[in-house]
């Protein structure tokens, strides 16, 4: 907490100094955003229904490449017959939107054409935030206290490198036990990108301390390296191809009583025809072998992504399952630039089947839907989740019904 605090003063100093030598521009930052989320799933005798609002609010203050943010936010639960993960009861499924008061961004930043300087309470997400992310679907998003570097030295070739002491996580000021409202540790994050003919080719090393014996047991602690490419394809102004491939390793590090090695794989690709999407993967986060073979958090663990984006958005697979979990998907969409009043109008559906990365289990399978636009300033969004259970989990219908406003 001391050096959030300092990080916050060092944001605040830099602008009255600057004051007196040249124009300092003040930006607004004001959004949003009410959700109504329902819940029915099986083995719990009452459903669940949340109806949260969500608002921030706050300033940037920029002059000649410095800038300096600060934004506040607040979570209130107008219908809460919910369990938020903290309070209420159990006997209803977990929707994890707990009531909250924070400070979300407090952070200073230097820009140039070669070189991004960020201290401070920040957002970072990398990559498609498989790894590191926001976890911005949650009212209460992922923040981090840390320093980055992003240095560009040439064209097409950059260094993202961060360092985190605190992970200001979704639940909150209230947060407790092994739902931590921040999680202290030793965090770092490289990632080294370069632009080829064929994508964005990209080499990581995310070592992630989780140093609060609540939370686990420091079992959430990993060191994880590999490898990403993404790219696409103009076929010709109609017909493109976006693909990405992916391959990491996963062990133990830090405080983590485990000893245990995981890989992921990932293999996925978007064909765009005119206003159709058709996409396809296959994502796999595989187990341990040996002796950790089938030990609780021996697989392959994503604690700092937004997973909500992943596997599926009953979030069943949060937490890696010990046996690890493979994920082969299909999905379809259409969509139309104008339709009426509204803009950026999307249909999409998605299929899921999951099975174990060993011992052959078959967990589940899953759809997904989804129907958004745009109102001017305001996002609507209709989401719809089923699981249908196999070996794991039980079967479980969300529905969504959102709306974000932004300034």
């Amino acid at each position: 907490m001391r050096r959030a605090m300092l990080a916050g003063m060092v944001c605040a100093a830099p602008v009255g100094g600057i004051a007196h030598a040249q124009d300092i521009t003040l930006k607004p930052v004001a959004e949003a955003r009410v959700r109504y989320e329902h819940v029915d799933q099986d083995g719990l005798d009452q459903a669940a229904d949340a109806l949260t609002l969500r608002v921030r609010g706050g300033l940037v203050a920029s002059s000649d490449g410095l800038a300096a943010t600060v934004v506040a936010q607040g979570t209130l639960a107008a219908v809460d017959d919910y369990y938020d993960g903290l309070h209420g009861s159990a006997t209803r499924p977990l929707v994890a939107d707990p009531q909250n008061i924070a400070l979300y961004l407090a952070q200073l930043q230097y820009r140039s054409s070669a070189v991004v300087l960020t201290a401070g309470r920040q957002k970072i997400a990398l990559d498609d935030e498989r790894f590191v992310g926001n976890v911005g679907f949650r009212d209460n998003a992922q923040t981090f206290d840390a320093v980055r570097a992003e240095v560009m030295p040439l064209k097409g070739l950059k260094l993202d490198l961060s360092y985190a002491w605190s992970v200001r996580t979704i639940w909150g000021i209230d947060g407790v036990g092994a739902r931590q409202q921040a999680i202290g540790g030793n965090n770092v994050f490289a990632n080294l990108s370069y632009a080829t003919p064929l994508g964005t080719l990209a080499g990581f090393a995310y070592l992630v301390d989780q140093d609060e014996a609540a939370v686990q047991g420091f079992r959430l602690s990993s060191q994880t390296y590999g490898v990403r490419l993404a790219g696409r394809h103009a076929f010709s102004s109609a017909v493109k191809l976006a693909y990405q491939a992916a391959y990491a390793r996963q062990s133990d590090w830090r405080r983590n009583p485990n000893d245990y090695r995981a890989d992921y794989w990932l293999a996925d690709a978007t064909l765009e025809v005119k206003d159709w999407k058709l996409n396809a993967g296959y994502e796999a986060l595989g187990a341990s072998g040996g002796q950790s073979a089938g030990t609780a958090l021996t697989s392959f663990q994503t604690p700092l992504g937004t997973n909500f984006k992943f596997q599926g958005w009953a979030d069943k697979f949060l937490t890696t399952p010990a046996n690890g979990v493979r994920d082969l998907y299909f999905s379809g969409g259409y969509g139309w630039k104008q339709l009426g009043p509204l803009s950026a109008v999307a249909l999409q559906g998605i299929w899921h089947r999951f099975d174990s990365d060993r011992l052959r289990q078959h967990y589940g399978n899953e759809v997904d839907l989804l129907a958004s636009a745009k109102v001017r300033k305001t996002t609507i969004a209709l989401r719809y989740a089923h699981y249908d259970a196999h070996a794991l989990a039980t079967d479980t219908d969300k529905y969504w019904v959102q709306f974000d406003w932004s300034y």
